[in-house]
């Protein structure tokens, strides 16, 4: 395969790394480590190999491509300047990700602990650091030798299951703020009251605050810790056609931060989804965000960006992010492009096993309840505990998060455990968007949508009887193989097609007989699989290396004139 996007080992994924609260300045420490990869803790003194961090130890970008097995320790080790800090200064180290738990050390003094691989973490090391310093980070992870949070890695990847991958995989930087400063912001659009709410948490004594918005003709005071309200007179709604974003700015003591905001509503009324109070179809695509030669690491900002743009070129407006939480550059780019999002929480457990997998597939209400954890992959006390907390921990992370539309709380039964606590759970956090509690099947007849997985058959509208919308959340799977695009021996798909124009022909028919019909009848949203092709699996619209679109865009515009023509 050819790389369609190689990178430059002094500005990888350098640009800023939090969209929606932006200070002056950051120092990016992505590039060049040292590395280690061993099976004993203790600290190393000889890194026998370099790394391009962010990427993946087992991607080829990384510059290592090694397998990491499930007892490996990997140390890495960088050497960065830093000038003196002035007085009342403080120095915070990001971390975007790291796969699945790591140890931090600066200048030979421990940092912190984070476990969890997919949310971003700091640590403060104003009172660690020097002129010159060395940051050390020891990672660790299991993958599916435990059942942790995963999504759809695996030591062992086949069929649906792709490559693991293992330690910082996401930017490494460093921020310089004040001693009093700004933690983090909350934002509430309300459109009904024409306005947003933002809660700001600041890390000082109470004082001032002040929201600067509409290019500074409007001004609010009001004191930290405390909801502020913005009003806008004539609210300019955010839609995936007009991805309108309101931009403004924060000022406590000496910290500014800017951020914007996208005001809109999500909904259900009499079984169908709504955008700001009418009824919206969603046109969706799964997107299961790898790529051939970085695996979970986008290589850059303009590939993340060209993948959202061909989603819109093909006539999709929402996009299915699947088992994963990407970049806070991804979603800012879904906020400014204009795409609904679907989140699913990552999956865990334990391994999926049949008949459980994928029994509903092939046989009618094919059921289990899911308080029979070991059916599930569940039976681990441990995973429960960690999955409830990163369920809430992803949430807060991208509540902010314009285009998200929808919460997806469990996909195909994967781990699935008392779905009605996990429900609760959400609505505690966020009563402004639409719930998802499980995908595909095992439905326990709660959440905001009836969502069902179909592939080997054709499928047929029902109304729901508890008034939910009706989404057909996975379907389509069509495989056809562009050679040359890919490295596989063995295939996996829901249904081959040998050209170019029976896939197009195939995949034109299966919307305009089953979804077009089915939307007619009252469907809500339908989801594609996939965005692209991904190792063995190679049922994408696109390739895996992004190189040839093997779908028709004219093919797909008229598959969007049919669904959203009257929208």
């Amino acid at each position: 395969m050819v790389n369609r996007y190689p990178v430059d080992s002094a500005h990888v994924l350098d640009d800023y790394p939090r969209p929606q609260m932006v200070r002056d300045a950051f120092v990016c420490l992505n590039g060049i480590w040292e590395l280690q990869i061993a099976t004993t803790a203790e600290l190393p003194d000889f890194y026998p190999y370099s790394i391009l961090v962010p990427f993946p130890v087992e991607s080829a970008l990384s510059g290592c491509e090694k397998h990491v097995g499930s007892k490996d320790i990997l140390t890495y080790r960088r050497h960065f300047s830093y000038p003196p800090l002035g007085r009342d200064r403080r120095v915070l180290l990001h971390f975007e990700a790291v796969d699945h738990q790591c140890t931090v050390w600066c200048n030979a003094k421990e940092v912190g602990r984070h476990r969890g691989g997919y949310l971003p973490f700091c640590f403060d090391i104003t009172d660690m650091l020097s002129e010159e310093n060395e940051l050390i980070v020891q990672a660790v992870d299991p993958n599916d030798s435990q059942p942790i949070i995963r999504g759809k890695q695996s030591l062992h990847p086949k069929g649906i299951f792709y490559t693991a991958q293992s330690g910082i995989w996401q930017s490494v930087w460093l921020e310089e703020v004040p001693s009093s400063y700004i933690r983090s912001l909350v934002v509430r659009p309300n459109v009904q009251q024409r306005c947003w709410h933002v809660e700001i948490e600041c890390e000082g004594e109470v004082d001032e605050v002040v929201i600067e918005y509409l290019d500074g003709k409007k001004q609010v005071k009001a004191k930290s810790n405390q909801r502020i309200c913005c009003q806008v007179d004539e609210p300019h709604l955010w839609t995936p056609e007009d991805p309108y974003l309101y931009p403004f700015t924060v000022h406590y003591k000496d910290d500014v931060v800017s951020s914007y905001v996208g005001l809109r509503s999500f909904g259900v009324q009499d079984g169908y989804l709504t955008l700001n109070g009418k009824r919206y179809f969603h046109h969706g695509i799964l997107d299961q965000g790898y790529w051939p030669f970085s695996l979970m690491t986008a290589p850059t900002d303009q590939a993340i960006i060209d993948d959202l743009l061909l989603v819109k070129k093909l006539g999709f407006n929402m996009i299915r992010k699947h088992v994963k939480v990407e970049s806070r550059r991804w979603y800012h780019h879904c906020d400014r492009l204009g795409l609904l999002v679907w989140q699913d929480m990552v999956s865990g457990g334990r391994k999926p096993i049949q008949p459980f997998m994928s029994g509903p597939l092939l046989v009618p209400f094919f059921s289990v309840k899911d308080t029979l954890y070991s059916c599930l992959g569940s039976q681990d006390e441990s995973y429960r505990t960690d999955f409830a907390a990163e369920l809430s921990n992803m949430i807060e992370h991208l509540y902010n998060v314009p285009s998200i539309a929808m919460w997806v709380i469990f996909n195909e039964g994967w781990g699935q455990f008392d779905t009605q606590r996990m429900l609760d759970r959400v609505r505690s956090l966020d009563q402004s968007r639409t719930i998802d509690a499980t995908s595909g099947w095992y439905d326990r007849k709660i959440g905001d949508v009836s969502s069902q997985h179909v592939y080997f058959k054709e499928y047929a509208f029902k109304k729901d009887v508890y008034g939910r919308a009706v989404v057909l959340s996975e379907f389509g799977g069509y495989v056809y193989r562009e050679i040359g695009h890919d490295e596989q021996n063995r295939i996996f798909g829901y249904r081959t097609f040998e050209n170019r124009q029976a896939f197009n022909e195939a995949f034109f028919t299966l919307y305009q007989s089953q979804v077009y019909e089915a939307k007619k009848a009252g469907l809500s949203a339908s989801v594609y699989t996939q965005l692209s092709d991904v190792e063995q699996e190679l049922n994408g619209l696109v390739t895996y290396d992004r190189l040839s679109v093997k779908l028709d865009e004219a093919i797909g515009l008229q598959v969007a004139l049919l669904l959203l023509g009257s929208e």
